[in-house]
C-alpha cells in the first residue's frame, strides 16, 4: 500500500491491485445497488460500507459497488470526455476505494489525472477555478454518516450545472442497463499499466501544494473582494493592525474532516488571528459528521475553556466531512457562557455584513438564495436596497442563479442557503467556513463596519451583532421536526391535494389567523430549478415531482410576515418542510409548523388513494 506522509493512517491505493479484477456482477445487482443512491445536480450518494450500515467505517466497498462507482465514472467520462481530470476526497474510509477506481476508469482514457488525496470540498474547486482546461470528481457524501458516500463533479470552480449533471445521470441509467457495460470497464481498469498510475500517486503532494497555493489565493481574494496583489496587502495590513487592537481568536473543531488538512492555521494565522485547534487528526471522526445541535457541543465546551484563559477567544467552528460548510460558536458576554448559532442566523449575520460592505458600491446589489432561507433576509435587503432573488434548494441552483442575476447588470457578493448554513462569497463557488470566518472576524475587529452593521456605538460582539437582525422563529433544517415520510411517489398529486386542503383551511381558519397574528393573505409560490413562479396549480409547475411549494403569508398592509414551506425528494419517499414565523413566538412557529405538516399529511393519504384506485 502507498502513503501520504500527512496521513498514514489512510490508504490511497495498491497500484497493483485491480479492484475489478475477478468479481462477475448481474444487472440485476447493479439495478438494485443503483436504487439505492440519491443523484441530484449536487451530489451523487449511497451508503457505500460493504455491510450496508450508515455508520459503519469500513473501508470496502462490494463487488456490485465497484462495478457501480466504474460505470459512473465512465458515464462521466462519456458525457464531458475531460482531457485533464482533479480527483479528491474527504476523509470518510470508503473514500479511497471509490477513488481508486475512478482513477483507474479515467487513466484507461488517456486522461490526465491530477490526484489530490483527501482535499476540502472549496480547496479542489479553487484548484480547478484556476485551471478552468480542468474538470473535477470530488468523492464525499458530506454531511451524511460516515458509511456514506459518493461524488459530485464540475469544472471552473462549481459543480456542474444541472442540465449537464442530468445528462451524466442520463448515461450513467443508459449504460446500466447494458449488460455489456460492467465487462466494458472491467476491461478498461485491467488496462492500466501500474507504472502509469504510479506516477499519479507519487505526485499527489506536489498536487496538494499547488491545490493549497490555488486556494490560499482564491480565498484571499475573495476575502479582499479584488485581484489586485496591491489590494490584497492593504487588506491584510489593515486588518492585522485591527486585530491588534481587537484581538479575535477562534476554536477550530475539525471531526477529522478534510480541513484537518487544508489551508485552515495558515490562512488565520495569516490574517493575525489566534487559533487552537482540536480534533484535527484527518480521518479520526469524534462525533456525528452533520455540524448541528449536539454536534458543536465538543467546540461549545472547548470554547468556554479558550475564553477563560484567553478572553480574545469568541469564535469556533466545526465544518461538515468535505468542509464545504462550518457552524459557528460563539461566547456570549451576557450569558458568560459559549452558545450555538443557528443556521438561518448565521446566514443573516453574514448577509448583513457584507451588504453593508457592499452598499457603497454604485451597481445594483442582489443577494441570491433559495426557497427556505428565512424571511429576515428580505428585511436584511430592503434596508439596503438590496433585491432578493430565490431558487429552487441545491447549492447548483443557487450559484447559476446568482450567475444569471449578474448577466443582468446586478453586483452578487454573497449567496447561500440560509436553510442549511454556511454561504457562498463571490468570486468562491461553493460554501466556505473560512469565507464566514473572515466575516465575522471583520466585524468584530472593525469597530465602524459593525456599527455600520448594527447601528450600535457599543464595543463590537456577536451577541451585539445578532441582536440587531430582524426578529424570526424558524425550524430547524435537521431537526426531526422538518421531515415527513410520505407513502405516495405522485408528488404533483400530493401538491395538488395539498392545495385543495390548504385553500379549505384558509376559509375556516382566516378569521383565526387574523386576530391571533395579523395574518390576513397569502400567495403561493414555486421554484423549480433558477425560476420561481408566483401562483397555484398545475399551471405553475413545468416539473410535479421536483421543485419547492411555499405558502407566504401577509398582514393588513400587504407585507410578508411568514411562510411555510415544502419540498420532496425526487429519490426517497421523503418532504422536507419548515415554517419560518415573525417575532421570537415559540407559539405562533408552532401553530405554522402543524398546520404544515397536517397539510402534507391529508395531502399525502389523498394523493396515496387516488393512485391506488387508478391502479
Amino acid at each position: 500500500m502507498l502513503y501520504l506522509d500527512e496521513a498514514k493512517t489512510l490508504p490511497i491505493s495498491d497500484v497493483e491491485h485491480d479492484p475489478l479484477a475477478g468479481i462477475s456482477v448481474t444487472v440485476e445487482a447493479l439495478e438494485t445497488a443503483y436504487q439505492q443512491m440519491i443523484l441530484s445536480a449536487s451530489g451523487w450518494r449511497k451508503v457505500f460500507a460493504a455491510s450496508g450500515e450508515e455508520e459503519d467505517a469500513q473501508r470496502d466497498i462490494s463487488p456490485v459497488d465497484r462495478a457501480l462507482v466504474a460505470i459512473a465514472a465512465e458515464a462521466f467520462y462519456r458525457t464531458r470526455k475531460p482531457k485533464t481530470l482533479i480527483i479528491g476526497m474527504d476523509s470518510r474510509p470508503t473514500g479511497a476505494a471509490i477513488a481508486d477506481i475512478v482513477c483507474r476508469i479515467l487513466l484507461a482514457h488517456q486522461v490526465t489525472v491530477k490526484h489530490l488525496f483527501i482535499a476540502a470540498a472549496p480547496e479542489i474547486m479553487a484548484y480547478s477555478a484556476e485551471h478552468p482546461a480542468y474538470d473535477f470528481f470530488y468523492i464525499t457524501a458530506s454531511h451524511n454518516p460516515i458509511g456514506h458516500n459518493g461524488f459530485k463533479f464540475g469544472w471552473e470552480g462549481g459543480v456542474a450545472e444541472p442540465d449537464i449533471a442530468a445528462q451524466v445521470i442520463a448515461a450513467f441509467r443508459t449504460l446500466l442497463t447494458d449488460p455489456d457495460t460492467f465487462h466494458l470497464v472491467q476491461r478498461l481498469s485491467a488496462s492500466v499499466s501500474p507504472v502509469t498510475y504510479r506516477e499519479v500517486i507519487h505526485a499527489i503532494s506536489d498536487e496538494k501544494t499547488q491545490a493549497r497555493e490555488a486556494y490560499q489565493r482564491l480565498t484571499l481574494t475573495i476575502a479582499s473582494n479584488s485581484h489586485e496583489t496591491h489590494a490584497i496587502q492593504s487588506y491584510l495590513s489593515t486588518l492585522k493592525k485591527n486585530l491588534v487592537q481587537y484581538p479575535v481568536g477562534i476554536i477550530g473543531e475539525l471531526n477529522g474532516s478534510a480541513r484537518c488538512m487544508s489551508i485552515d492555521g495558515s490562512f488565520l494565522a495569516e490574517l493575525g488571528v489566534k487559533t487552537r485547534f482540536i480534533n484535527d487528526h484527518v480521518g479520526v471522526i469524534a462525533h456525528g459528521i452533520v455540524p448541528e445541535g449536539n454536534n458543536l457541543e465538543q467546540c461549545r465546551r472547548a470554547l468556554v475553556q479558550a475564553h477563560r484563559e484567553d478572553p480574545a477567544f469568541v469564535l469556533g467552528y466545526v465544518p461538515d466531512n468535505d468542509g464545504d460548510r462550518g457552524n459557528i460558536v460563539y461566547f456570549d458576554e451576557e450569558r458568560n457562557d459559549a452558545v450555538i448559532l443557528e443556521a438561518q442566523t448565521l446566514f443573516g449575520l453574514i448577509a448583513s455584513i457584507e451588504l453593508t460592505i457592499a452598499s457603497s458600491s454604485e451597481q445594483r446589489q442582489a443577494i441570491v438564495v433559495n426557497g427556505p432561507t428565512s424571511l429576515m433576509i428580505e428585511s436584511i435587503a430592503e434596508k439596503r436596497g438590496v433585491t432578493v432573488f430565490r431558487s429552487e434548494v441545491g447549492e447548483a441552483h443557487v450559484v447559476q442563479l446568482a450567475e444569471k442575476v449578474r448577466s443582468l447588470g446586478y453586483t452578487v457578493r454573497i449567496l447561500g442557503e440560509g436553510s442549511n448554513g454556511g454561504n457562498i462569497t463571490h468570486p468562491g463557488k461553493v460554501r466556505d467556513p473560512l469565507n464566514t470566518l473572515v466575516s465575522l472576524i471583520r466585524v468584530l475587529s472593525d469597530p465602524s463596519l459593525f456599527t455600520a452593521v448594527t447601528t450600535s456605538m457599543q464595543s463590537p460582539s456577536l451577541r451585539r451583532a445578532i441582536s440587531a437582525l430582524p426578529k424570526r422563529t424558524c425550524t430547524g433544517s435537521f431537526s426531526s421536526e422538518a421531515v415527513m415520510h410520505i407513502t405516495s411517489r405522485d408528488h404533483g398529486a400530493l401538491k395538488t391535494a395539498y392545495e385543495q386542503y390548504f385553500a379549505g383551511d384558509w376559509e375556516k381558519r382566516s378569521e383565526e389567523l387574523s386576530q391571533r397574528f395579523g395574518i390576513h393573505g397569502w400567495r403561493e409560490e414555486q421554484t423549480e430549478g433558477t425560476i420561481k413562479r408566483v401562483g397555484m396549480g398545475n399551471a405553475y409547475r413545468r416539473a410535479p415531482m421536483r421543485g419547492g411549494l411555499k405558502i407566504v403569508f401577509s398582514d393588513a398592509h400587504g407585507i410578508d410576515t411568514d411562510f411555510i414551506w415544502m419540498r420532496g425528494s425526487g429519490t426517497e419517499p421523503v418532504f422536507r418542510l419548515m415554517a419560518d414565523a415573525l417575532g421570537e413566538d415559540p407559539e405562533r412557529h408552532q401553530y405554522l409548523l402543524l398546520w404544515q405538516r397536517s397539510l402534507i399529511e391529508r395531502a399525502d393519504q389523498k394523493a396515496s388513494q387516488r393512485k391506488s384506485g387508478n391502479s
